[in-house]
């Protein structure tokens, strides 16, 4: 095909707006808080950039997300719709209520669905929230009658999967929340193109670990190949916290310790193209937490503090 420079830019610039190449990410935060507020807990909705076929980074808040969402016009139509027909599945870091509330009280009018998570997390789900003292058991494993609308998909550490229906894929990696508590680090794949979402974590010199450490060493070459975009990285409270209360999260001065020691494992060019989404930061603390990181960002990064409701992309 003989096609003219000046039409094969303007073919590129077609291609590009409709879609053709692109390869990277968009997300709907739909809760980015760290408890206290209900309507408002973490859960982050990701797909492809030219798809709408979501996968639920943890589910601390579904219907209120969504109708926030929806009320900010970055989705169209009615929760219920939304809810049943674009989110594909749910990972989830752990079982703290914060963040699957959201999943278990929305339950009833969901569709049969994945739920993602390491095997320790799934029992939980499974034994403490859908079993018929708590809960109607909506999933697939535990007390009968089981309802199988939803099947546990364990996961294992390192190893690929597939998210069914959607265009992703995920790797698991266990991170330490008030050690020996497990939380889970999820690596999502789509198009060559990478984005590392953190459940709650605390510091490893905290924790006495180095849960962290070995995340890092995973993810470095995927940094300098450009192939990781974004890190979603919790930071709960202020630097005045005193250690022996932070139950396994991070502060600000942590915070930037933790992506120190990443950034020494990476190509220094590529780490500084990176966007860092900031999650869980605690209600009361909001302000001076944002303050704080934005403060003593010596490391110049990208950070993007997220809005319920409210797109942003991952380029």
């Amino acid at each position: 095909m003989n096609i003219k420079p000046s039409l094969f830019l303007v073919f590129l610039l077609f291609a590009y707006l409709n879609g053709w190449t692109q390869n990277a990410f968009k997300v709907i935060p739909l809760g980015i808080k760290g408890g206290n507020d209900e309507s408002n807990l973490s859960a982050y909705l990701v797909a492809p950039s030219n798809s709408n076929n979501y996968i639920s980074l943890d589910a601390g808040t579904l219907n209120a997300g969504i109708q926030k969402a929806i009320d900010l016009g970055t989705l169209k139509g009615v929760v219920e719709d939304f809810l049943r027909k674009n989110i594909k599945g749910y990972l989830i870091s752990h079982a703290h209520l914060d963040h699957v509330a959201g999943l278990i009280i929305n339950s009833p009018a969901d569709t049969n669905k994945y739920i993602y998570a390491m095997p320790k997390v799934l029992g939980i789900m499974r034994d403490k929230y859908f079993s018929w003292d708590t809960w109607a058991n909506f999933g697939n494993e535990g007390e009968m009658p089981q309802l199988k609308k939803y099947t546990y998909k364990p996961l294992v550490e390192g190893t690929e999967e597939q998210l069914t229906a959607t265009e992703m894929t995920v790797q698991a990696y266990p991170l330490s929340h008030v050690n020996p508590t497990q939380s889970t680090a999820f690596l999502i794949g789509a198009n060559n193109n990478y984005l590392l979402y953190l459940g709650d974590t605390g510091a490893d010199e905290i924790e006495k670990t180095d849960q962290l450490m070995k995340l890092w060493r995973r993810v470095a070459p995927l940094i300098s190949s450009g192939q990781l975009k974004a890190i979603f990285l919790e930071v709960s409270f202020p630097n005045s916290q005193p250690e022996n209360q932070l139950f396994g999260h991070l502060t600000p001065k942590l915070f930037y310790k933790e992506l120190g020691k990443l950034q020494q494992l990476t190509n220094a060019e590529a780490f500084g193209k990176l966007s860092i989404i900031v999650t869980h930061i605690k209600p009361p603390h909001y302000a001076e937490v944002k303050q704080e990181l934005q403060k003593e960002n010596k490391l110049q990064l990208n950070l993007i503090f997220p809005e319920q409701g409210k797109l942003f992309m991952i380029n």
